[in-house]
């Protein structure tokens, strides 16, 4: 129930159709920067949704004309070095729920996604962009650098030469180009967005819910990882997908002609 995932919750809005559910940030008047409390409510919702059977996948967007337009600096301005070590593990954890959810989840970006939102975005499995959308590492002139995640999946999204680039100029990059370099998987029409969304994940849904699962855990697992143990973490999730209903359901169903029922 979208309602029990969403309780206490005060910056993200939330929604369910069908096993989906629909988070959207909602700071608007903040450009759904993100603040100590909305990083906190992310770990929560991601935990809650791990444990609910009923919501099959996420798709992740925001109220107002940006996506999230960065880390709330105001609560942060003054902090010590070790405070801001927190601010990164709290915006990291954030990021790492988001990312080691074992469902899939796909990022509606609708307008500016700088500094903290544009981690946010590439800590799901995949991004979808409106024609508006603007991603950027901004950090450098504020003194900083990315600290939720960004220095490292920027870089394996669209590898360490451009990645750099971002990083070091701080330059802002349009949908256009994000796709062009690989940091979105596909650009839409503003009031597009959210139905393209769906309509991915609604194709990713008629597959096997395990098997999904398995290939998450193998990517996401095996970047870290040198190519010998990569490849034994692909064998063993192969074994774990192997050993679920879903491989006799899927493979009886090819071999029968006939579409399979997960």
């Amino acid at each position: 129930m979208i309602e029990k995932i969403m309780e206490g919750v005060k910056n993200i809005r939330g929604e369910e159709r069908d096993g989906i559910a629909f988070l959207f940030m909602n700071r608007p008047k903040a450009l759904n920067a993100l603040n100590t409390e909305t990083l906190g409510e992310i770990v929560e919702i991601m935990d809650r949704i791990a444990d609910d059977r009923e919501i099959k996948g996420v798709i992740l967007s925001s109220d107002g004309r940006a996506f999230i337009a960065g880390a709330d600096i105001s609560g942060f301005k003054d902090f010590s070095s070790a405070e801001g070590r927190k601010v990164s593990e709290r915006g990291q954890a954030a990021c790492d729920a988001i990312e080691r959810l074992e469902k899939p989840v796909i990022a509606a970006v609708n307008g500016f996604a700088l500094g903290g939102g544009c981690e946010v975005a590439m800590a799901c499995d995949i991004r979808i962009a409106s024609t508006k959308a603007v991603f950027g590492q901004p950090e450098v002139n504020l003194g900083l650098i990315p600290c939720f995640g960004g220095t490292q999946r920027l870089t394996r999204l669209v590898g360490s030469g451009i990645a750099k680039e971002l990083i070091f100029t701080a330059r802002q990059v349009k949908a256009d180009e994000a796709l062009r370099i690989g940091l979105v998987n596909k650009v839409v029409e503003p009031d597009e967005l959210i139905s393209a969304a769906e309509e991915m994940m609604r194709l990713i849904l008629k597959k096997s819910p395990s098997a999904v699962s398995c290939a998450k855990v193998a990517i996401n697992k095996g970047a870290e990882m040198d190519m010998f143990n990569a490849l034994e973490l692909e064998k063993n999730m192969f074994a774990v997908a192997y050993s679920m209903p879903d491989a006799v359901e899927g493979t009886s169903a090819f071999l029968e002609k006939r579409e399979a029922k997960f």
